[in-house]
């Protein structure tokens, strides 16, 4: 079988994506980004981004970022977010459900920490967590995390109170990096914006 990490077209194509997607979301909804900052600092005093170190490429640690949707609170390295979090202030809870708490993502792309579409990528004490009781866990990690990925459109996203959710998610995970090709991405990309424009109710 082919060696789709070491591909090179594949791999030009999969960058190039990133960047030219990044740019024209940027200047699509650069517009809308001084509403976004206005609602969110009337609704939750606090900084306007969240950050936080998350397991990227090769299992190294890198810095994230998203609109914050959360009041600031202790445990938000810590704890996932669940679908009627207190901590989520009304303005969070829409941002969540249409994937615009995400949008400053786009800075991670564009550096190369990130990819549109791959693993998503996840708080390091999950990875610790789940790397000790997932065996092949740390597979999803042999390429950049992703804005969107195969997980998430084929419905596995949100927060996972049992393993065997992250079990799913991971083996769609792997599956993705086993498959990955051209077609397979624009397919991601395509399902990703129908879930953004129609998001599911039990979104969060």
């Amino acid at each position: 079988m082919r060696d789709r990490l070491s591909y090179i077209p594949y791999r030009i194509f999969h960058r190039g994506l990133d960047i030219v997607v990044s740019l024209v979301m940027l200047l699509v909804l650069f517009p809308f980004f001084p509403i976004v900052v206005f609602i969110i600092k009337y609704q939750s005093p606090g900084p306007l981004f969240f950050s936080q170190e998350r397991t990227g490429l090769n299992g190294k640690t890198f810095r994230m970022y998203k609109f914050r949707s959360m009041h600031v609170n202790d445990t938000a390295h810590t704890q996932q977010a669940t679908h009627n979090d207190p901590r989520k202030y009304p303005f969070g809870k829409f941002m969540r459900r249409t994937s615009i708490d995400e949008l400053p993502q786009i800075y991670n792309v564009l550096t190369g920490d990130m990819s549109l579409i791959g693993p998503r990528p996840h708080m390091l004490a999950h990875t610790d967590y789940y790397s000790t009781h997932i065996p092949y866990y740390m597979e999803r990690h042999a390429v950049r995390p992703g804005l969107t990925g195969w997980a998430q459109v084929k419905g596995w996203r949100g927060d996972t109170p049992e393993l065997w959710m992250m079990e799913g998610r991971v083996i769609r995970d792997i599956w993705y990096i086993e498959h990955r090709s051209i077609g397979l991405d624009l397919k991601i990309l395509v399902l990703t914006v129908g879930s953004v424009l129609f998001p599911a109710k039990g979104a969060h």
